[in-house]
């Protein structure tokens, strides 16, 4: 039997035997089987809440010790951290690897914006109203609060009790339902009226699935815009149009008040029915017979015609002949001598005709014709 005092000897000379063999820490910790974590700034670690009270949070992050949210970052996700419990896996942000007491600082903003944008998305899909905060008018609508984003109420989302007053509901709680969230354009969008006009909507989008492109209806305009005509239309409920202005006629309209006045009745057909938007699209021009139809035959070349200079370019001036019909006089058809202007009456013949492309090139009918002139 070996002496207590023999057996002492052996384990030490052991582990001065162990410590000669290891030469690096990695050495140390592989022979230890300890796994040293070491964070850095900016890291995403995955933590278990451990401990919560007013001021701080505390995280098992399977470090030395315990990670810790404190100050500006409790205030920064104050609506996440209420609902979270102990025991809640989290997903954090190493905004200091270590502090003096050689803690493990941390931010939870990454996810309460993750959990904030994850809300919005689901509120979409099942249509659950919230309430955001007034904070600014543009000229598009409102931007709002909602939790701790920015978004968006276009002036067409709003009731139209509230056209020219939404400035009255800067700094005011709005009930809104969620139309487009698109977190990596960073679009919020909501709808007021699809609140407070909900049961108008739902009536809407019923006359909407009624109706078919071709349709032809009754309308009233009501807003006249540089774009075009926005219209009023006739079905069990009122719904709304837009005439674009490349719609309202045959002719080149540069301004739609010209041809129409807010209030006018009219007739419309039905080009398009946005079941999404809840819109249609409209024309006004194709209930009118196309004047470029047989072009060809009504305008064969050589034919004699009289019009209008309505517009002067750098390469000829256009010549209106009836509403809807217009011709090019080439700048090399003019004579140097010759200065048309705007409003000018000429007499001009057909050269040729490109129905598809709806061009027509003109010469002029002069009294004494230029050497080589037709």
């Amino acid at each position: 039997m070996k002496k207590q005092s023999e057996r002492v000897k052996e384990r030490e000379s052991k582990k001065s035997s162990v410590k000669a063999s290891i030469q690096t820490m990695d050495e140390l910790l592989a022979q230890t089987g300890y796994k040293l974590r070491g964070w850095k700034r900016g890291d995403e670690i995955e933590g278990v809440l451990v401990e919560k009270t007013k001021q701080v949070l505390y995280l098992d992050i399977g470090g030395k010790t315990e990670g810790m949210v404190i100050d500006r970052e409790m205030k920064a996700a104050a609506d996440f951290i209420k609902e979270l419990k102990v025991g809640d896996k989290v997903t954090a942000i190493v905004t200091q690897p270590e502090n003096e007491s050689g803690q493990t600082l941390l931010s939870l903003k990454k996810a309460a914006q993750d959990a904030i944008w994850q809300e919005f998305t689901e509120k979409l899909k099942t249509g659950e109203s919230i309430k955001v905060f007034g904070q600014e008018v543009n000229k598009g609508g409102l931007i709002v609060l909602a939790k701790s984003l920015a978004g968006f109420i276009p002036t067409s989302q709003f009731n139209s009790k509230w056209l020219g007053k939404i400035n009255q509901l800067i700094n005011q709680e709005i009930e809104v339902k969620t139309i487009e969230v698109d977190r990596q354009q960073n679009r919020l969008i909501f709808s007021e009226k699809e609140v407070s006009q909900a049961g108008l909507i739902k009536e809407q989008s019923l006359a909407l699935k009624k109706i078919k492109v071709g349709d032809v209806l009754e309308g009233e305009v009501t807003g006249i815009m540089p774009f075009g005509l926005f219209v009023r239309v006739k079905t069990p409920v009122d719904l709304e149009g837009l005439v674009h202005i490349s719609e309202i006629s045959w002719e080149k309209v540069d301004d739609p008040s010209k041809f129409f006045n807010q209030g006018d009745k009219i007739k419309v057909k039905v080009l398009a029915a946005d079941q999404k938007t809840g819109k249609l699209n409209l024309s006004i021009k194709q209930l009118q017979l196309d004047p470029w139809e047989e072009i060809e035959k009504k305008y064969p070349s050589d034919t004699r015609v009289k019009g209008e200079i309505v517009r002067l370019a750098p390469f000829g001036a256009f010549v209106n002949l009836k509403p809807g019909i217009e011709g090019l006089i080439h700048i090399s058809k003019i004579p140097a001598e010759k200065v048309l202007k705007v409003g000018d009456k000429v007499d001009c013949f057909v050269e040729s005709v490109d129905r598809e492309a709806r061009r027509m090139s003109l010469g002029l009918v002069l009294k004494e014709k230029p050497v080589g002139y037709k």
